[in-house]
Order: C-alpha cells, then structure tokens, then sequence
C-alpha cells in the first residue's frame, strides 16, 4: 500500500471517533506498530487533530473532516461507471481497488447520496467470455509492471498448443475477451494471446529487459505498419 493511501486509510479509521490503540490500528492496517507511530506524527504535523500516546490510544478530535473533492455530478457518474465495469470485467485486486476507491470518492465527495445514486441506475452484469481467466489479470497486469518473463502454455484457434515465454506488456479488453500484448520470444515479434486460450501459465521471477523496440507504443507502430492502418485514437489521450 503506498504512503498516501495508508494515511488516508489511517485519517478514515481515526474519524471514527472510537479510542484507537497503536496495536489495534497496526492490525487493522497490516503494519507494524512503528509505522503507526510514524504515520500519527506524520498527521499531527501536517495538522491532523489526532490527540493521544503511544501506550494509551488515539483519537482524532471532532469537526475535522477531509476537504471535499469537487466532482460534477457527470463525473461521478463516470467514476461510477467505471467502478461498476472493472468490478464486472477486471481481476480480483483490481476490483477491490475499485471498492476502496469509490469508499475514498464517497468520503470526500460534497453529495455522497450523487456516487450512490449512480450506482443505483449502472449497471455492467458479469457474464460472457470475459470472465473467463479474469482470475489471471491480476498477475499478469503485475509481471508488465515489474517487467518479468511469464511462460504461457497457449492453444490457438485450430487446437494447436505451444509453450511460450513472453514479456507481458499490457492486457486490452476487447468487450468480449482480454488479450494480453507481449512480446513473444519463440516467434521474436508481438503477439495477442487471448486469456480465455491459456491452458496454463507460469509467472517468472526472471526480468527482461526495457528496450524501445519492444514496447506497446513499438507493438502498436508494428501493427498499424503490417494492417496498413491506423489504430483508433486513445480517448483518454
């Protein structure tokens, strides 16, 4: 959990106005007492009203509530929105981040009852083939981030199996299927590999290597050179 989202985890359990041992917040937080220590005087520097001592408890004194986070309600809808779909189509980490992230929005927002309300009329029912795998996205999604070679047991559209090793880049959702982009070192080129075809799959501690060549943005430039067209804009671009 990075630094910030501890605290404000930290800020949101104090507010509860219940006397807050060290030990019992460290369980809570999964953290060792010294870093609750650590984290309380970090607040209570940056101005927090947490009142207490190490060996007795703490608690936050009434009236302070986080600054509110000003959203329209067109922009809560889309967070709701998107919420909603990476809990239907995204791997487990992913969706519990997801939670966490719309708890944070709820806390901070001026119209909670806005977020609620949201959710209330969206909707991304979890069915079809995507769900197939979604198990996997979680894994994958860290190997491209730390860089780690995954071994891919694969069998492609004709029934054909192959063993793999690839250097996962990036998972694209296609609204029926996650494929995962990599470059492949058997075939020494970029390949798809759709989830729902990988039989088995390996992840590796071994990292390869960040070159230019071989990147999602060279992966993209190579298709867009071999289909003769070029891909759709990215809408968050």
């Amino acid at each position: 959990m990075r630094r910030a989202d501890r605290l404000f985890r930290l800020v949101q359990l104090l507010r509860s106005g219940r006397l807050w041992t060290a030990a019992r917040l460290a369980e809570a937080m999964e953290v060792s007492e010294r870093t609750i220590y650590r984290d309380i005087a970090d607040l209570a520097a940056s101005g927090v009203p947490v009142e207490g001592e190490a060996g007795v408890g703490y608690v936050m004194r009434a009236g302070f509530d986080m600054p509110p986070l000003m959203l329209t309600e067109a922009e809560i809808t889309a967070m709701a929105l998107g919420a909603r779909m990476v809990v239907a189509w995204g791997g487990p980490d992913m969706a519990d981040a997801a939670r966490d992230a719309l708890s944070k929005i709820e806390a901070v927002v001026p119209h909670p009852e806005e977020l609620g309300a949201a959710l209330t009329r969206l909707a991304a029912p979890r069915v079809g083939r995507a769900v197939d795998g979604r198990d996997r996205l979680d894994l994958l999604d860290r190997q491209a981030r730390e860089g780690r070679v995954t071994v891919l047991d694969y069998v492609d559209a004709d029934g054909g199996a192959t063993r793999r090793r690839v250097w996962p880049l990036g998972l694209w959702f296609w609204g029926r299927v996650w494929t995962l982009v990599a470059w492949c070192e058997l075939r020494n080129d970029f390949r798809m590999f759709r989830l729902d075809r990988i039989a088995e799959m390996e992840a590796l501690e071994d990292r390869f290597e960040r070159r230019a060549d071989r990147t999602l943005k060279a992966c993209i430039a190579a298709m867009e050179e071999r289909e003769g067209m070029r891909m759709p804009p990215d809408p968050l671009g």
